[in-house]
């Protein structure tokens, strides 16, 4: 198998390519990048010899598509929706199977989110997503969307758990990476960057998508806020969640559910904060002015509290889900749960191992044939029966472990 990775310099990527190095039957593993000393570094990072570095700009079509030859998939672990569209465009176009960690559903591109996208002339938006699942169709191509924790594990789970039940009703993935305990105590907002921070602050102001009622509604970020107690795995922590983006393909792949939310853990105050922040404007890209400066209020915010979220000498993050699905099964209520509870090993933070890893494993099933169905596939469609439990067993040996409780809904 040879495989093909797109920001191959990135933390996400470099572990993609570090799960992949450990795998005898992958015998190339390319690393696609603008940057060849990043690449180079990652290379030697890695310490495998069949790694291969190609210095290309993304915007480059052309460089793009001749890197591409030679490889039997892709993995794709660039972070906006510009680039992300671009390979995924590409690699339709030359027939690679390829899979994103992106949290987007490509045939329904979030209108609110847009990081540049380019849509070709005389189409829409949404023409262009349903365009795109279309020409991977015809062409054959599988394109795994949204393969990474979440979404990623998340909508694995999830799905599993409405496969288990007769009919379910509800579904709240609670998903989310976080400071070790002793590293948020002494941070503002209990956290601590473990993803691109600006991001981050974009997630919290934007509207999505949600199931109420039966009906698909449109709601804002970082709002109905829930505090759950996490009791597995030798934990016993209070957390808090809220509504963002994250799980986008649910509200189309499974219209079945009368209830539906992703929600982002944090530790209990975060939440209360950025509401703060957001009541007073600081969230906002509109400049103000100050003493005869244009200042934009989140590049204020982002200047004051990044150097403050870094991770220090000895600071570890943590990454945690516990998914709930609702249902009936065998004519009882019952309540479906999943957790996961991870954290750093072999010098690579728990984020990196719970979003790169999934993606190098769908890269194998991608390069060796398994998944072979054209389109744009979400996770909850592709992995199900005993791939399901062969995924899971995947994630065991890398010492990612999920529970599943089963229980009756009282």
């Amino acid at each position: 198998m040879k495989i093909l990775v797109f920001g191959g310099s990135g933390k996400i990527g470099s572990a993609v390519a570090w799960d992949l190095a450990k795998d005898p039957g992958v015998t190339r593993i390319g690393l696609v990048g603008r940057n060849r000393e990043a690449l180079e570094r990652t290379k030697r990072w890695v310490g495998a010899s069949n790694v291969n570095c190609h210095e290309v700009d993304v915007a480059d079509a052309k460089a793009v598509r001749a890197a591409m030859q030679g490889y039997d998939a892709g993995a794709l672990s660039l972070p906006d929706r510009r680039t992300s569209y671009r390979i995924v465009q590409a690699s339709i176009e030359v027939g690679l199977p390829i899979v994103d960690m992106l949290e987007e559903y490509h045939r329904t591109p979030d209108e609110y989110e847009i990081e540049g996208l380019e849509v070709p002339a005389g189409m829409t938006l949404a023409r262009y997503g349903e365009w795109l699942h279309e020409q991977a169709v015809e062409k054959k191509v599988p394109f795994i969307d949204g393969m990474g924790f979440a979404p990623g594990l998340s909508n694995i789970t999830v799905g599993e758990a409405i496969r288990k039940l007769d009919r379910a009703t509800s579904a709240v993935a609670r998903v989310g990476g976080i400071p070790e305990k002793a590293a948020a105590m002494k941070r503002p907002l209990r956290y601590m960057i473990t993803w691109a921070f600006d991001h981050v602050l974009r997630e919290y102001v934007i509207r999505l998508l949600v199931r109420k009622n039966g009906k698909v509604v449109e709601v804002e970020a970082a709002t109905e806020r829930e505090r759950f107690r996490f009791d597995m795995f030798g934990r016993n922590e209070e957390l808090e969640c809220a509504v963002t983006p994250g799980m986008p393909s649910f509200i189309t792949s499974r219209p079945e559910l009368e209830e539906f939310a992703e929600k982002t853990v944090r530790w209990p105050g975060h939440w209360e904060a950025v509401q703060t922040f957001k009541e007073c404007g600081l969230l906002g890209l509109e400049p103000v002015e100050v003493q005869g400066h244009k200042v934009v209020p989140r590049e204020l915010l982002l200047a004051l509290l990044v150097p403050r979220l870094r991770a220090g000498e000895g600071d570890r993050d943590v990454c945690v889900m516990r998914n709930t699905v609702r249902g009936v099964k065998n004519g009882k209520p019952t309540k479906i749960e999943h957790f996961l509870w991870d954290e750093p090993r072999d010098g690579i933070s728990s984020m990196a191992r719970v979003t790169g890893f999934p993606v190098a494993i769908a890269a194998r099933l991608l390069a060796n044939g398994t998944i072979r169905q054209g389109g744009i596939l979400p996770p909850e469609d592709c992995i199900a029966g005993e791939l399901y439990a062969w995924f899971l067993q995947e994630l065991e040996k890398r010492e990612i472990r999920i529970a599943e409780v089963v229980a009756e809904d009282r």
